[in-house]
Parts: C-alpha cells; sequence; structure tokens
C-alpha cells in the first residue's frame, strides 16, 4: 500500500475517534442538567411536627408516633408545632382529640394534654371505662409507669380457715391494660442533657371494659393489687398469635388502613382470664400449697315469695317436770323452781 495512503488512512481513524468522543462529552453533559431538574426541590424553611404513621381518636402520643420533618415557610400555620418553638417533652403523653392521617402536621387543637378538660373522654376507646387505683413504689414498677403503657393486674391475697396456717396466694387477674394517666411528674435534672428524675406517684388510671372495672373494685377489697409493666414486644406476639389461631379475621379486600385498624384494635383489647397464679408452697417450703378446709355453713331455709303469709312458730316450752307422787315443796334458788319430795 502507498505511504501516502496509509498516513490519510490512520488521520482519518484519529479524526472519527476524536469526533465519538466529543459527542458523547456532549451529550453526558447535556442529560446532567436534565436529571437535575427532575428532582424534586427541597422545601426550604422551619420543621414542623407531623404524624409518623395514622394517629385515630384517643391515641397516646409517644416518641415513636411522631417526628420533626422540613415543611414549606409560606405552608406554616400558627397551630403548627415548630421545632425549637414547642418542647416535645411536654407533648408526650397527651391524647389525639382529633384523628390525623400520616405525614400530616400535627395541630395544637388536636392534642388534649392531662389535666385539661375532656382529656380522659378522649381517651377512652369506644364502649371503655376509665378507673382509677391506688399504687405504691413496689406496687407501681417503682415510678416507671407512663400514660401509653400495657401492665398486667395481679392480686395478692391471704385465705384463711381450719386446719393450719392460711393460705398465701397472689393470681395475675387481668392483663394487657393500657395505662391512660398517672399523677406522677418529671423534671429534668441539672448538669445532664436528657436525664429525668421520675417522682413516685399514687394512683393510676386505666383503660378496662365495663365488666373489669367491676371485678378490679372488687379487688381492691379482697387483698393487694400490684401492676406488672408489659414489654412492647408482647403485643407483637400476642397479635401473631391472635392471628395464627383465627382469633383475627383479616378480610381479603380490606385497604392497608382498614387492616392497621384492626390490629392495632385487636392489641388494645384487654385480657380478662386465663392468668397464672402462685401460692406461698411455692415460694418457701413452710407455707401452704393448698386451700385451707373452711367451716360448712348451715343450710338456711328458702324465702317464701312476698305475696304468701309467713307463719313464725314461736319455739316450745320446755316440758314441766312430773309433780311426784307423796308430799312435795317448791325450791327456788334464783330464777330456777324445782320439786323436792319430802320423806314422811
Amino acid at each position: 500500500m502507498d505511504r501516502k495512503k496509509l498516513v490519510l488512512l490512520v488521520a482519518a481513524l484519529v479524526v472519527a475517534i476524536g469526533t465519538a468522543l466529543a459527542a458523547r462529552s456532549m451529550f453526558a453533559g447535556a442529560a446532567a442538567p436534565e436529571a437535575s431538574a427532575v428532582q424534586a426541590p427541597q422545601p426550604q424553611g422551619p420543621k414542623v411536627l407531623v404524624a409518623k404513621r395514622a394517629l385515630p381518636v384517643g391515641t397516646i402520643i409517644t416518641a415513636d408516633a411522631v417526628s420533626y420533618q422540613q415543611w414549606p415557610q409560606e405552608l406554616v400555620q400558627d397551630a403548627y408545632f415548630v421545632d425549637g418553638e414547642a418542647d416535645m417533652s411536654k407533648l408526650l403523653g397527651t391524647v389525639v382529640r382529633y384523628a390525623v392521617t400520616a405525614g400530616e402536621p400535627v395541630t395544637q387543637g388536636s392534642l388534649v394534654a392531662p389535666g385539661d378538660r375532656g382529656f380522659l373522654a378522649a381517651a377512652l376507646a369506644p364502649g371503655m371505662r376509665a378507673i382509677t387505683v391506688p399504687v405504691t413504689d413496689t406496687s407501681g414498677v417503682g415510678g416507671f409507669v407512663f400514660p401509653g403503657d400495657r401492665v398486667d393486674v395481679m392480686l395478692s391475697q391471704t385465705v384463711n380457715g381450719e386446719g393450719g396456717p392460711a393460705l398465701k396466694a397472689t393470681e395475675t387477674i387481668l392483663r394487657n391494660l393500657r395505662v391512660l394517666a398517672t399523677d406522677q411528674s418529671t423534671k429534668s435534672t441539672s448538669g445532664e442533657d436528657g436525664m429525668t428524675e421520675v417522682r413516685e406517684f399514687r394512683t393510676v388510671t386505666l383503660e378496662v371494659t365495663p365488666r373489669i372495672a367491676e371485678k378490679i373494685a372488687v379487688a381492691q377489697t379482697i387483698g393487694e393489687i400490684t401492676l406488672s409493666l408489659r414489654s412492647i414486644a408482647d403485643s407483637s406476639s400476642d397479635l401473631e398469635r391472635a392471628i395464627a389461631s383465627g382469633e383475627i379475621d383479616l378480610p381479603d379486600d380490606a385497604s392497608p388502613e382498614e387492616e392497621e385498624r384492626l390490629l392495632r384494635s385487636t392489641m388494645a383489647r384487654p385480657q380478662d382470664g386465663g392468668g397464672s397464679y402462685v401460692t406461698g408452697g411455692d415460694v418457701s417450703r413452710f407455707q401452704r400449697t393448698t386451700m385451707p378446709r373452711q367451716t360448712p355453713l348451715e343450710p338456711t331455709a328458702p324465702m317464701a315469695p312476698m305475696n304468701q303469709m309467713v307463719t313464725v312458730q314461736q319455739p316450745a316450752m320446755a316440758a314441766a317436770p312430773a309433780a311426784p307422787a307423796g308430799p312435795s315443796v317448791r325450791v327456788t334458788r334464783g330464777k330456777t323452781t324445782s320439786v323436792v319430795p319430802v320423806d314422811r
């Protein structure tokens, strides 16, 4: 091949490769602004308090229910909780008065704080009741029970009887009760951020059904009531057990919001009955393990209907002693009179 043709061919290849590289760089530079144009602009404004999940009426605000999120400045309302202006610690334990959807800002009018009018009425679920029980530092988990927690109720009592020492027993009578309020207060300690000092409280208000409220009222007259704090993971395990056993029937056409509402209502259901118990004999060999023998009660006669006349029989008088055949003398000693025969 001619040397001139070879040089021209090499020069043509070099020009083609350079043109391809230049075109590639031009197309890449044009695509970058287009991608940045598609990216959603970040809102420029303060952070407001929004719901991380759906908050129906009666939900007690906890740390995992709300969070601060960037919000456009022109959309911020006076009723919003703005980061830096609102005290998050004071919002924990408040109750949702009006339903808030996920991602929606939480307004000041949608929350009601403990001590405000209508707090318990807003916290109660439909058909539920509120009952307050007295506790001590030991029966109230040392003051570490807060609104929104769930507890079990134990009853300790002493059963007296004949034939040995009394039976001492403790049984779990109620489970999975939601704590609505306590009379405790917390304050920040000086010198360390995020540390709080929990003061002892004397009463705890629980959310119960009418039937459970009656049982708690009777239990307080029988013995001593003790609260046992439940773990957060227990609700998930109880929910899985209820789904596996068929207690919860999720509709096939239910929306995710309806399924979440059904599951949460099931998790919040108090459990009555089926609790365990421990006697003194299970703890100490010197205590009883069985019920002491009870004195049987005498059977009573059935009451007559109100429309029938009841005849009350007087007890028969004691028969008079037989008179002696011969002469006798009546001898009276106090209120007792006796007939003594006299020998001739």
